[in-house]
């Protein structure tokens, strides 16, 4: 009897050790598999957010005159406008470059754009502007174009960030070659960070302005259908000096309100959303191979839901919960880049309605 309850122990010890392992185990990969959300939903808990900007309010009507507008904000007309010089880091972004160049084109003297062969993350890839370049006749005489060759091969991984300085400090010495004045205005965005006539415009034909102010514009993932906040804040508008840096990080307290659109994974062919996902500093975000599987990437597209599955990062659990869940769709297409509306059926992808894409 005592031999048979030992026994029964044992078994008992055994399976309850396997179970403890299995639990554990599975904890560990669930930890492991889930850490950047449960990062993302503490975040509250262990990071502080930065100081808050100072937002300057924007003043804009359509019929409303240019003196008028710079004594709202507090600064002059100016006696003459001053010379606009646009720069972007180019990777594949067509679509939202030619939104970009058609809305800023009666204000902009330069349109500076610089396109590399490898990735940040160091995969080769074609000279996408350059290969298109006749797409954007309609500005030529306005191009100041950079090629800088990547390294094809590495014995380790890049580091995705050092490549992206690598490329801002090129930036920096092209601009200086585009014929960029003490006094001129430059814009420093992304892409898909689309800066509105309007706003170049005033910042254009005003006197006293401050020497850096950056630009606050209305995020939207995937295309205009999916509005998400008003917190893109990195484009900046700079008054040249020799002291003047391309950068993409804070820099003052200051934003102006309400002065353009940031659509991110904008894209119209679901290759370039795999392209952009491997390719940019936040690749390391790709945790499994089916985050870049086409019927995936088109279910998450048209339901409004993260590519990554990750979580909102913010800084209190209000904006985190609030943020939760997929975007809401808006079937709003007003006050959006103007060429947008003129070739709506061109860029159906990204207006309500329209969030089916095509292979390639």
């Amino acid at each position: 009897m005592d031999s048979r309850r030992y026994a029964t122990r044992r078994w008992i010890s055994k399976y309850m050790f396997i179970v403890v392992l299995i639990l554990v185990t599975l904890s560990f990969i669930g930890i492991f598999d889930h850490t950047q959300n449960i990062t993302s939903f503490l975040r509250p808990l262990w990071d502080t957010p930065p100081p808050p900007f100072e937002y300057m309010p924007h003043y804009y009507a359509e019929n409303a005159s240019m003196d008028n507008l710079c004594r709202l904000h507090g600064w002059s007309l100016s006696s003459e406008p001053r010379n606009v010089f646009d720069a972007v880091l180019f990777s594949n972004e067509l679509d939202l470059l030619e939104l970009r160049w058609h809305e800023l084109y009666p204000y902009v003297t330069k349109f500076i754009i610089l396109e590399s062969n490898t990735t940040f993350t160091g995969i080769p890839k074609p000279l996408t502007f350059a290969l298109n370049r006749d797409r954007f006749a309609f500005a030529e005489e306005k191009i100041v174009y950079g090629f800088l060759p990547g390294l094809l091969a590495f014995e380790v991984p890049p580091d995705p960030f050092l490549i992206e300085s690598q490329h801002r400090t090129v930036m920096n010495e092209l601009i200086r070659r585009s014929g960029i004045s003490d006094g001129d205005l430059l814009i420093v965005s992304d892409t898909d960070e689309i800066p509105s006539s309007h706003t170049v415009k005033l910042l254009q034909h005003c006197d006293g302005l401050p020497s850096i102010l950056h630009l606050e514009m209305r995020n939207y993932i995937y295309s205009f259908e999916f509005p998400v906040d008003y917190n893109s804040w990195r484009a900046t508008a700079h008054i040249y000096s020799r002291w003047t840096r391309y950068r993409h990080s804070r820099q003052t307290d200051l934003i102006l309100s309400d002065a353009g659109w940031h659509c991110s994974f904008c894209f119209r062919h679901l290759s370039e959303f795999v392209t952009k996902m491997t390719s940019y500093s936040h690749a390391d975000r790709v945790k499994k191979k089916e985050y870049l599987d086409y019927s995936r990437i088109q279910r998450k597209i048209c339901r409004g839901d993260d590519l990554y599955d990750m979580l909102p990062e913010e800084y209190s659990f209000k904006d985190l919960i609030g943020k939760m869940g997929s975007i809401p769709r808006s079937a709003s297409a007003v006050h959006l880049p103007s060429y947008l509306i003129e070739k709506a059926e061109k860029f159906k992808f990204l207006l309500p309605g329209g969030c089916q894409r095509s292979p390639e």
